[in-house]
């Protein structure tokens, strides 16, 4: 009876570590430590994501702005460049001749009474032939009408004789002479072609010239003595020129009423 108690006791004891012991297995499942252990796992990796994502986000920044910034002070180079360049262009178009010294400047821009000078004197060797020469003083290219605007008078007169020069007919062409700075225009006027002595018109002692009749007033006209003696009978005058004997050459062809 007493080995039987012994057996039961002993029995009941082991029983009961072995539910101790299965409770202390089922324990930490019970306790949520490995429910806990996935969550805080998960807390790790969206941490760790949260922490990529901002590196990434502020790198993603930083090369953005730099770049952006680069490339911003690029282009500001660059247009600055564009506009030193395109003033560089502009300069040298004026200055090295596009337009202040061209043709078409000159076509668009009429010589005026105070930017030429105007000269006469008697032809070497044709005492009968004057040389009229503008010279235009300015810094930039002008305009001058075919030919200057002539007539022959008798300066004590005022204006009761004047006598016009034939000049060549068929003008056509640019719509003016152009004269470069610096440079001279030549037209040739001969007061008696012929060189006739008798049937000459009496008392004509001035050669009255308007260097462009076209775009001048009359108050831009100079006054040049013929000096005693000069004979006029059916005068002759030639268009501009760049040289005195082209000029003579414009003037023997003169053939119509100015």
């Amino acid at each position: 009876m007493s080995t039987i108690r012994n057996r039961t006791t002993l029995l009941t004891a082991t029983t009961t570590a072995l539910l101790a012991l299965a409770l202390t297995a089922c324990g930490p499942d019970g306790s949520g430590t490995k429910s806990s252990g996935p969550e805080t796992g998960g807390t790790a990796q969206d941490a760790s994501a949260t922490a990529s994502a901002a590196n990434t986000g502020s790198t993603t920044g930083t090369t953005g702005g730099s770049s952006t910034s680069k490339s911003s002070t690029g282009s500001g180079s660059k247009s600055a460049s564009g506009s030193k360049s395109g003033s560089g262009s502009g300069t040298t178009t004026g200055a090295g001749g596009g337009n202040a010294t061209s043709d078409s400047y000159a076509y668009k821009h009429p010589c005026s009474g105070g930017q030429v000078s105007v000269n006469v004197t008697t032809r070497d060797g044709a005492s009968s032939q004057r040389v009229i020469a503008v010279r235009n003083n300015g810094a930039s290219s002008c305009g001058l009408s075919y030919y200057p605007r002539v007539y022959l008078d008798q300066a004590s007169a005022q204006g009761g004789k004047n006598v016009k020069p034939l000049i060549p007919s068929g003008l056509g062409g640019a719509p003016a002479y152009p004269v470069y700075a610096g440079q001279t225009a030549y037209a040739v006027i001969d007061v008696d072609p012929s060189g006739a002595t008798t049937g000459t018109v009496s008392g004509i002692d001035e050669l009255n010239v308007l260097a462009d009749g076209d775009h001048m007033p009359n108050a831009d006209t100079h006054n040049f003595p013929l000096g005693s003696g000069a004979l006029v009978l059916k005068p002759k005058l030639g268009l501009y020129r760049s040289t005195i004997a082209d000029a003579v050459s414009s003037m023997k062809a003169a053939d119509t009423q100015s």
